[in-house]
């Protein structure tokens, strides 16, 4: 079975922050991952320390959701289906103008640093 990440970049509606997570966290990821092929979810903030100094950050949170599945677009066409009904409820405390939404499909395994860890090269 094809794996994929679904990846969605979101922002709270100006002065909802607390009404959207707790929406996000109680409601939206659960309505998701009964759409068929959705099989976990995860969400983080935007961390306080970056790379790099850049302050225009266009999304403060990122959730990523695995799916497993041979049928990607019936798949998608559910979720699509879905969206804005009783089976995933939408709330006014997100502010969809700002939605962004990218699908990646692997290209090499997971890889965990206990499995590559060396001693420091020397310069």
């Amino acid at each position: 079975m094809a794996k994929y990440a679904f990846i969605v970049l979101t922002n709270p509606v100006e002065g909802k922050e607390s009404e959207y997570n707790d929406w996000y966290n109680r409601q939206h990821i659960p309505d998701v991952l009964n759409v068929p092929g959705f099989v976990s979810a995860q969400r983080f903030r935007l961390a306080d320390t970056q790379m790099n100094r850049d302050e225009n950050r266009a999304h403060k949170y990122l959730a990523i959701y695995e799916i497993e599945t041979d049928d990607l677009a019936g798949t998608l066409k559910e979720l699509r289906a879905r969206a804005g009904t009783a089976e995933i409820v939408p709330s006014d405390a997100i502010d969809m103008k700002k939605v962004a939404t990218h699908i990646f499909t692997p290209v090499a395994e997971k890889v965990l640093a206990s499995a590559v860890s060396r001693p420091r090269r020397v310069a």
